[in-house]
This record gives structure tokens, C-alpha cells and sequence, in this order.
């Protein structure tokens, strides 16, 4: 239980359950009261306060820092690690002197990332080795220290578990651990700076030279036989390494950081910088893996060859993802025996759609009174949409229907699968119209474990899956269609077992993460190939 009766939370990240008489708003609120004034109402109102953030050594916002320390009599910083450190004066004073000093350096580090793109741009690509077995040096360059379950962790650990496997010793180079790697994959933790954390995407650019020289050091010498990269936004560490060391850069596109910061955020302050970043990558990168059609046809649109442009789905670990797995603690410990219960496992993101299926239920157990008795809903993790379905749940009065089990760990997450009858994946459109670009990590994994699954008929999801022969499809975005497809299922135990046996002989076939690094293995051996020829 915290000791503290003011908890303000980052952005990004999900809010604790508050301690009794204990207030817990976001970051945003508190820069409110500063900018409004109503900050020198709160001084001294709260005996113990704190700041959750990410990292420590990313919590270095003054404005922010004094205010809790004006307002409180106690406060001090905890991060997802569980790390504390108090707020004193001493700190406040060095977190301000470097809030100085990072604004007078911004101008320069701005401009040597210009000088550093441009250079690159310019520079003679890799060599293409021959096919065989070598060293992968994989980057996973961004800073989301707390994502510890989800899509992105299970591609990560998917990718190089069989990069291991299939072409050499990995070595990963991250800012934040990785679950459920394998043992043998040489692990190496990036020290983030302090520096230009008070300013918007400042530490994105800065951490390319961080990300350069820690990946020098984990190689000590050693030559990988090429580099792969996780894009995110503004970092060409990854193509800098693979043009010193002579080798190809493999990128890894999970689409435009520019339209997803234009969307689902807010658009970035250095966007001309940061599009020439992503363009810079996407056209000198040896082979850019994407998952989806529709990327493909948005790098192709924008002049990126097409013949360096591999289309590879995500795929699964079909042993960790069975119909093997054991939910039966999982449904004891939810008093669940005897229901059936349609499960949603997700980070809660805008595209996922848990608002679409929190009402779906409502709707369902509205037309089927009877099932109010008979039937649950388990929505298995934590995000930016999981208040939202809770209050859809709570104005409904479901709530004895509803179980938010908030963040499990990738660990844990088949088990949670396993305690589920039926499975949704209510994505939903791009709120601007163009092609739903994704290639949802959870659909493989619903698919792996044999249930029967309700998903939208979105794009490669519907090209993916097969209605009344894999899956049941519903129009996306459509709350009345899910909730009619979640009813054929829960009275059809048959229908369930025919649709869950067809979906894991489906990805078995075609979508584990051996086919998938596979392909890539071939991408690269095909461009050895032409390049000899």
C-alpha cells in the first residue's frame, strides 16, 4: 500500500488503484494548476506525495517536481522498476541547472542530427554476406520502459528467440528488459541520459549516439552478420552501425511514427526532422520488413523500392500459445467454473477497440437476460482505453460480469487465453480512412491456443482468417454485429470446437515465428544472390 495521499502519474502510464484518502490525477492536471494559479491553493495540502514515472532517470521535469515538492511536506519519485528517490531541494536545484543547460545545447544537437542524416544519406551501403550462420545484432531503440506484455514484446521475443535459432548468437541491445527471451540471447541494457528530458522528442535524437556507442561495446570487436532494427521514431543508430561495420541494415516497419503521432497523439514539433529520419531509414535499409499489405503499399507510394520491401505477417510460438495450456488457476482464482467466459487480451491501444467490445457484452446480456448467470467477460490487461470500457461496464451495471485483471505478464498471458471459451479481436478502422495497416500480435496467438474467436473483417485480419471456417467475422466498428457473433458462439459449443481446431491447423501451416524469421533468412539470401549476379 502507498504511503502517499497525492499520486500524480505520467502519461502513458496506467493509473493505480487509489490507497483510501488517497488522490491520484495525471501530470497534466498539476501543470494546470500551475499555469491557472490554483497551485498556490495546494501548498502544503498533502503530506506525502509522489511522481510514478517510466524511468528515473527520465523524470527530471522541474516545473512539475517543484510544484509536488511545493504542495507537499514529503515527495519523492517511484518508477515501474519500483526504484525510489526522494525530491529535495539539492535535486531540484541540479534537475533546473540541467533544464538550463539542455535548453542552450538544444540548437546543436539539433543541427548535428542534420549533419548526421545527411551524411548518412550519402553513404556506400553494406555488403550482402551469403546465406549461413552469424551474429545478429538486433536494436530496440525506443523508450517505453514499462511495456512488459503485449504484441510488440511477443514480436521482439518471437523474432530473436528464432533469430538464435536459425542464423546465429543474438545480441540485443535495448533500453528496457525484454520477457520471455531465451536464455542464450546476449542481452545489453542502454543507461538512458537525464539530458533534454524537459523537452518534446529532444530524447528520441539525442539517443541515437547512446544507442551507437552502447552497441559498439556489446560487440567488442565482433562483426555481425547483418543488423536488425526495430524502427522507432528518430533513431538511425541501427543504419549508422550497419554502414561503419559494412553490413546490411534489416528495418523493422510498424508504420509512419509521423501519422501515428498525427492520430492517435499529437503531432511532433521537429515533423520535417522526423520524416526525414523515417525516409532516411526506410530507403537506405537493405530490407524493410513490413506485416502488412497495406504498408507495403504506403512504402511503395512514398518511392521506397519495392523489391527491398519483404511483407511478412506476425506470427506466434506455438508451444508457448497451445491448446496444452493449463487456464484452470486462472478461472479459480476469478470464480469463473461453470461460465462461459469470452476473453480480450490487449494494451488497451485506440486501434484495439475494447470500448466497441465492452459494449457488444452490454448488449449481449441485454438481449439474453438468462446468460447474466451464465456468461463472462475477461479483459485481460491494461492502457490508455481500459477506463473507458470500464465505465461502459459500470453504467450498464455489469460489473459482476466484467473482470479487468489489469497488466498480466507476457509470462502469464496464455494462461489467462487458456481461461477462455471464446476469444474477440474488435479491431477497428483508421479513424482517417486509409487501410488498417496493423497485423495483430493477439489474433495469432487466439489462433495458436485452438479457441473459437470473434474478430472484425478488417483488412489482413479478414484475409487472415475465414468466416465459419477459422473464425466468425463481424463489421468492424459495429457493437451490434459483435454482440450477435459473441451470441452464435456462446450457444454453439460445436460450432467453438470446429472454428479453435481450424485456426490453430491455420497457423501451424503458415504463422509461426519460424516461418516468419524464415523468410527473412531467404529475404537476405536472395539479395547475397543478385548482389554476386
Amino acid at each position: 500500500m502507498t504511503d502517499a495521499n497525492l499520486t500524480v502519474v505520467r502519461s502513458g502510464l496506467p493509473f493505480p488503484v487509489p490507497a483510501p484518502g488517497e488522490l491520484v490525477i495525471a501530470d497534466e492536471v498539476v501543470r494546470t494548476w500551475v499555469l491557472n494559479g490554483r497551485i498556490l491553493l495546494r501548498v502544503q495540502k498533502y503530506p506525502v506525495a509522489r511522481l510514478l514515472t517510466e524511468h528515473l532517470s527520465t523524470s527530471g521535469r522541474p516545473l512539475l517536481l517543484w510544484a509536488l515538492w511545493l504542495m507537499s511536506r514529503r515527495c519523492y519519485i517511484a518508477d515501474s522498476e519500483g526504484r525510489r528517490r526522494d525530491v529535495g531541494i539539492a535535486l531540484l536545484a541540479r534537475w533546473t541547472a540541467q533544464f538550463a543547460r539542455d535548453a542552450l545545447r538544444k540548437t546543436r544537437l539539433l543541427e548535428r542530427i542534420e549533419r548526421e542524416v545527411d551524411t548518412l544519406a550519402h553513404a556506400p551501403r553494406g555488403r550482402v554476406p551469403s546465406a549461413g550462420p552469424g551474429t545478429v545484432l538486433y536494436l530496440r531503440s525506443d523508450l517505453s520502459f514499462v511495456v512488459r506484455a503485449g504484441g510488440s514484446v511477443g514480436h521482439i521475443a518471437g523474432v530473436l528467440n528464432e533469430l538464435a535459432r536459425q542464423s546465429g548468437p543474438s545480441i540485443l541491445v535495448t533500453a528496457a528488459v525484454v520477457p520471455t527471451l531465451d536464455r542464450e540471447i546476449e542481452m545489453h541494457l542502454v543507461t538512458v541520459p537525464e539530458a533534454f528530458w524537459n523537452f518534446r522528442e529532444l530524447p528520441t535524437l539525442g539517443l541515437n549516439e547512446v544507442f551507437y556507442d552502447s552497441a559498439l561495446g556489446a560487440l567488442n570487436g565482433r562483426r555481425p552478420s547483418f543488423v536488425y532494427q526495430r524502427y522507432s521514431l528518430n533513431n538511425y543508430a541501427g543504419l549508422r552501425l550497419a554502414r561503419r561495420l559494412g553490413v546490411p541494415l534489416v528495418l523493422e516497419y510498424n508504420g509512419s511514427e509521423i501519422w501515428m503521432n498525427q492520430h492517435w497523439g499529437r503531432p511532433l514539433k521537429y515533423e520535417r526532422l522526423s520524416s526525414k529520419i523515417e525516409l532516411l531509414n526506410l530507403n537506405h535499409a537493405e530490407v524493410v520488413v513490413v506485416v502488412s499489405r497495406a504498408m507495403f503499399d504506403e512504402l511503395v507510394g512514398r518511392g521506397v523500392a519495392a523489391d527491398r520491401i519483404l511483407v511478412n505477417p506476425n506470427g506466434v510460438d506455438p508451444d508457448r500459445y497451445s491448446p496444452m495450456v493449463d487456464g484452470g488457476s486462472v478461472r479459480a482464482s476469478y470464480g469463473m467454473e461453470g461460465w462461459t467466459v469470452i476473453g480480450f487480451i490487449s494494451t488497451f491501444q485506440p486501434w484495439h477497440g475494447a470500448d466497441v467490445l465492452a459494449r457488444a457484452f452490454v448488449t449481449l446480456i441485454h438481449a439474453h437476460p438468462a446468460w447474466r448467470d451464465a456468461v463472462r467477460l475477461l479483459m485481460i490487461g491494461s492502457g490508455p482505453g481500459l477506463a473507458a470500457a470500464q465505465r461502459i461496464v459500470a453504467a450498464a451495471g455489469l460489473d459482476a460480469n466484467v473482470d479487468f485483471t489489469g497488466l498480466v505478464a507476457q509470462e502469464d498471458g496464455a494462461r489467462y487465453l487458456a481461461a477462455c471459451d471464446i476469444l474477440a479481436s474488435p479491431h477497428v478502422p483508421n479513424p482517417d480512412g486509409s487501410p488498417f495497416f496493423g497485423s495483430p500480435t493477439k489474433l495469432f496467438e487466439y489462433m495458436a491456443m485452438g479457441k473459437a474467436i470473434v474478430a472484425s473483417n478488417l483488412d489482413q485480419i479478414g484475409e487472415l482468417l475465414r468466416h465459419g471456417e477459422t473464425a466468425w467475422l463481424v463489421p468492424p466498428g459495429d457493437a451490434d454485429a459483435l454482440a450477435n457473433g459473441l451470441a452464435s458462439l456462446v450457444q454453439d459449443r460445436h460450432l467453438r470446437a470446429a472454428l479453435g481446431a481450424a485456426a490453430r491447423h491455420e497457423v501451424l501451416a503458415h504463422h509461426t515465428w519460424r516461418q516468419h524469421v524464415s523468410k527473412i533468412l531467404v529475404a537476405l539470401e536472395t539479395l547475397a544472390h543478385d548482389h554476386v549476379a
